[in-house]
């Protein structure tokens, strides 16, 4: 066997897995199309609801006696220590490898939405979080350590980012987007994809897509976007994230797009992935979604028909366990409903990633090269530094923030106390250990309570609950109410608990009604402001949360997006002045809790106008962000400039520190397109940079925008760029316009291809 082509690393990975594949009995090669999933109960109890039925496992050594294509969460499914998790990993790896007759090992996949979804990794950021921080290279750093635990772990393939765009803040989902404009998702996303595959790990894009758009908000609901939202919304974050952060997979949606299945459209997982973008790698199934496609979507009557839509479409494995492609899909190629072809063009792709992984090799060793440590040092300084990158100050009107030291502060919130309260619902606390009661989380997690009192040592801090996240019990108020009357100052600490299918007010599956704070938390936060006490609001939340009932009522407000387990130092490092907030808003913050769905990203009908009593401009626009320092923009580029359609213009800004402390200024670009062949968009983000400034220092901004990036879907459904005017706008929010370049685009119309320059270059120089 080891003199067979398959085998020798010196020969080009495709010549060697054609040898393979001539060799491989059918029953093998579709070994290779599915992962099975040890220790997930089929009682429905590690799994979603609609998926028990999906998760029986068959007798495992008759299964792999034939090979096997994945393992599914051999970490992310029970509590176990790192070490011994790496270590029993390698032993179900060698048991795999002899038990087939080619010795291939299965690809082992974990989820990695804010951190390896193990126990006792770190728990970064969400990536809503991500978003906050419009700092991709510190995303990168945080990819490629997460992948370096990963890789350390045994683990080759991780389940993210979620690319998604938010259509609808009361999507459970939220939390696991970047944010609501697909510039921003789509190269901080890409970042994140780098760094995972520069540790070697294989970065999956998830939910391809349209998830994030379903109707009502609702999880696993249908989609009815239009072709252009698609084209133009959801569609080019995945884009970027595969030309520009190399990933090597994409995972299909649960969604149904105008009655199409992800799992069923060729037309998305093929002609525009494959055909159009030129993608090589594997799809891979969201859990059970080509099963849904009989149980859910009834487009197939039975599991091979499922198959055959699935493999036909594009789908190359089936996750998380074998259900559709396993001795039924075989029994389907035998007898001639399913073209043999479908199977072996799957298994190819497959087994070219596996050999792109050295997992064909001869000298393939499954062992952990060392000690596998999993919340390290450097993981958590990482964790800190996002986090204290992504805490947002919303208002600040008085300058009550910092807080005064020497100060009596009432802390006051269900949130405050709270461990959980950092922790978004992938994290392996939120995800998992509510199946496991009594173990501990693993990992240290500083309370925002905690971590005041120890910023704030000499002032006085007491805590009250006051009520808890969602129940209706207000019976806490008056104690809360007392403690906040007798303080200089309180600081309200609100916002969600992360869970999965309605255990949680953030999730998956935690679907809200409306944007209204959960609970009583409104409740309490008017009795807290009634007292005449100023008032902080801490938001600890996976969405935002309507706060126009308190517009003008609060001393300040601060809001973070579930920020791992550096967060609540994070947070009180922002409340005592140690940290200067630089977040600023991936979401708009709306005023009212109804009027929705509604994001920035608006044409001019879908603004407010007198034609309607509904007023849905936000109370906090996207972008927005305030600083504990001040800085001036001044030397804009000319007023008046002119490119041909195909080519480019330089934008630049001069930004100075002119406050007494450091800070980061975030300088955003938009375009508007004041005519144009179709309605677009009011503002739209097309580039944007961070730039930190010691007091007094100033640096030189320069964009380098390309006509590309005013492209659009034009009325026969071809992306172009238009002729015509229109205007960069410069400013530190979509609304707040600082400087507004007027760019005439001359020529003709021109077709922008998947070769079109996707992001606007930039740089940052120092001035004397």
């Amino acid at each position: 066997m080891t003199s067979a082509a398959w085998r020798d690393p010196a020969l080009p990975a495709a010549e060697r897995v054609e040898d393979l594949l001539s060799r491989m009995t059918l029953r093998e090669r579709t070994a290779q199309l599915y992962g099975v999933w040890v220790g997930a109960g089929p009682d429905g109890g590690e799994v979603a609801p609609l998926q028990s039925e999906m998760s029986a496992v068959p007798d495992w050594d008759e299964l792999i006696a034939h090979g096997l294509g994945q393992l599914t969460r051999s970490f992310g499914t029970a509590p176990v220590e790192a070490g011994q998790g790496a270590r029993a990993l390698a032993a179900a790896q060698r048991r795999i490898a002899a038990a087939n007759r080619f010795g291939i090992p299965a690809l082992a996949h974990e989820e990695c939405l804010a951190g390896f979804t193990a126990w006792g990794a770190t728990a970064y950021p969400v990536p809503l979080a991500w978003g906050a921080s419009f700092d991709p290279e510190l995303v990168a750093e945080v990819g490629a350590r997460i992948g370096a635990d990963l890789r350390a772990a045994g683990v080759h393939q991780g389940l993210a980012p979620v690319l998604d765009v938010v259509r609808d803040a009361r999507w459970g989902r939220v939390e696991e987007t970047v944010g609501e404009d697909p510039y921003l998702v789509g190269t901080v996303g890409a970042a994140y994809v780098r760094g995972l595959e520069s540790a070697g790990i294989v970065a999956t894009l998830k939910h391809f897509a349209g998830y994030a758009a379903s109707a009502g908000a609702r999880n696993l609901a249908p989609v009815r976007a239009g072709a252009r939202e698609l084209a133009d919304v959801t569609l080019p974050p995945f884009e970027l994230a595969l030309r520009e952060g190399g990933a090597r997979s994409v995972m299909a949606a649960y969604t149904e797009t105008d009655g199409v299945p992800a799992s069923a459209d060729a037309r998305l997982l093929t002609g525009v992935l494959r055909e159009e973008w030129g993608f090589t790698g594997t799809v891979v199934a969201d859990y059970f979604g080509i099963g849904f496609l009989r149980t859910q979507h009834r487009l197939a009557e039975d599991r091979a028909g499922a198959a055959h839509l699935a493999l036909e479409a594009g789908v190359d494995v089936e996750l998380p366990t074998v259900d559709c492609y396993g001795t039924s899909l075989v029994d389907a190629v035998e007898a001639g409903r399913v073209p043999e072809a479908l199977v072996n063009r799957a298994a190819r792709r497959v087994l070219l990633q596996k050999c792109e992984l050295g997992l064909l090799d001869p000298d393939w060793d499954p062992e952990p090269a060392g000690p596998v440590v999993l919340d390290s040092p450097e993981g958590r300084t990482l964790a800190r530094r996002l986090a204290e990158e992504s805490v947002i100050l919303l208002e600040n009107p008085a300058g009550l923030l910092p807080l005064s030291p020497g100060a009596s502060v009432a802390v006051v919130g269900p949130r405050a106390a709270d461990p959980l309260a950092m922790l978004g619902c992938y994290s392996f606390p939120a995800h998992v250990l509510p199946h496991h009661p009594g173990v501990a989380p693993g990992i240290g997690i500083p309370t925002v309570l905690e971590a005041l009192r120890a910023e704030l040592p000499d002032c006085e801090v007491t805590f009250t609950q006051g009520c808890g996240v969602s129940d209706p019990d207000s019976s806490g108020f008056a104690g809360a109410v007392a403690r906040a009357a007798e303080a200089d100052v309180c600081v309200a600490v609100l916002g969600d608990r992360a869970g999965l299918f309605g255990r949680g007010t953030s999730g998956e599956g935690c679907d809200a009604a409306d944007l209204s704070l959960p609970g009583v938390q409104g409740e309490l936060l008017d009795a807290l402001v009634a007292t005449g006490t100023p008032v902080v609001l801490v938001l600890l939340t996976g969405r935002p949360y309507a706060l126009g009932r308190w517009a003008g009522r609060l001393g300040a407000v601060v809001q973070a997006f579930f920020p791992g387990e550096e967060g609540g130092s994070a947070l009180a490092g922002v409340l005592a002045g140690r940290v200067n907030p630089s977040g600023r808003l991936p979401v708009s913050v709306p005023r009212t809790p109804g009027g929705q769905p509604w994001t920035y990203l608006q044409p001019p009908l879908g603004l407010a106008s007198e034609v309607s009593s509904l007023d849905p401009t936000p109370l906090h626009p996207f972008g927005h962000g305030l600083s504990y320092t001040s800085f001036t923009w001044t030397d804009f580029g000319p007023p008046e400039a002119e490119t041909g359609t195909d080519g480019s213009y330089e934008v630049t800004v001069t930004v100075r520190n002119t406050g007494d402390r450091a800070g980061a200024e975030v300088v955003q670009l938009y375009l508007h397109d004041p005519v144009a062949s179709v309605t677009r968009p009011d503002v739209r983000l097309v580039g944007y940079q961070r730039v930190g400034l010691a007091p007094g220092e100033a640096r030189r901004i320069t964009f380098a925008f390309h006509a590309d990036l005013a492209s659009f879907t034009g009325p026969a459904g071809v992306r172009v760029v238009e002729p015509g005017l229109l205007e960069l706008r410069l400013g530190p929010s979509s609304t707040e316009v600082r400087h507004t370049t007027r760019l005439r685009l001359t020529g003709p119309v021109r077709e922008a291809g998947p070769d079109r320059v996707l992001r606007c270059g930039t740089s940052v120089a120092p001035v004397e």
